[in-house]
């Protein structure tokens, strides 16, 4: 990590401006008192600068002093900010284009890091992010980015608190929010899911088939053994067809008889 200088020694010259801005406090008092006086939030720190230097921690909340004209105030927010990443389009690693969107959650944990180690903390976490994105996905499969998206998400955070780090910034949380197939792999997708469904139901009516044909083996075989069973079933059937008040009814007649009626 780069490390600031916060003790603020401004040396001789610099103790005697803070002389003649004390002169001008008194002189134009209590009107200096509008400028001199600064209020910050309990969610915002204060870095001040005393000619270029940082004077110190950071401020805040409350209220404190500035002494006009060598004295500079940059106020830095440290409540978790949200970054909705653009949709991305990426190349996955077997050869895939996806579009993801991501949601970075981030804050400002080191107010005099985010001010004077980065131009600016926030946009540069953002253009991270977006990259980060991009990187982690182009290692993955279509199936993992799909399937994997917890471990994904963890994996991006680590890379994003890690990277931001010298920078002040915590990487609180990343989610992603959405993965756009392309139209054509959606319907080859969804035509691979249909047939393995017809698949699956085939197998199961084939050991549907199976099952009762050999229920029916079974009991041919109890009828064959009692010849009366084979009448009673037949009386049972018949009274199951009037009970429907069909107007036609079918008696069967046994092949054998057929074919000694034939034969005669």
């Amino acid at each position: 990590k780069k490390k600031v200088d916060r003790d603020g020694d401004i040396g001789c010259c610099g103790y005697c401006l803070m002389f003649l801005s004390f002169i001008l406090v008194v002189i134009f008092f209590p009107f200096s008192l509008c400028i001199a006086i600064k209020v910050v939030q309990e969610y915002e720190r204060a870095v001040i600068f005393r000619l270029g230097r940082v004077v110190g921690g950071a401020k805040g909340p409350g209220l404190f002093f500035l002494w006009p004209c060598i004295d500079e105030m940059q106020k830095v927010d440290l409540r978790v900010l949200s970054y909705d990443v653009p949709p991305q389009e990426i190349l996955t690693r077997d050869s895939v284009t996806v579009a993801v969107d991501a949601v970075v959650y981030y804050r400002i944990f080191d107010p005099i890091m985010s001010v004077c180690n980065v131009n600016d903390a926030f946009r540069s976490t953002q253009l991270l992010a977006s990259t980060t994105l991009r990187n982690v996905l182009g290692t993955k499969a279509m199936s993992e980015v799909l399937s994997e998206r917890e471990s994904i998400s963890q994996e991006m955070q680590h890379i994003l608190d890690v990277s931001t780090d010298p920078w002040g910034m915590k990487v609180e949380r990343v989610e992603i929010k959405d993965v756009r197939l392309p139209i054509q792999l959606q319907r080859a997708m969804a035509a691979e899911a249909e047939a393995a469904r017809e698949a699956r139901a085939k197998v199961v009516a084939a050991e549907g088939e199976q099952k009762a044909s050999r229920a029916l083996k079974e009991a041919a075989d109890v009828i064959a053994e009692s010849p009366a069973a084979l009448q009673l079933r037949y009386l049972q059937t018949l009274n199951s067809i009037s009970a429907e008040k069909n107007s036609t009814i079918i008696f069967p007649l046994p092949i054998n008889m057929l074919s000694s009626i034939m034969k005669k």
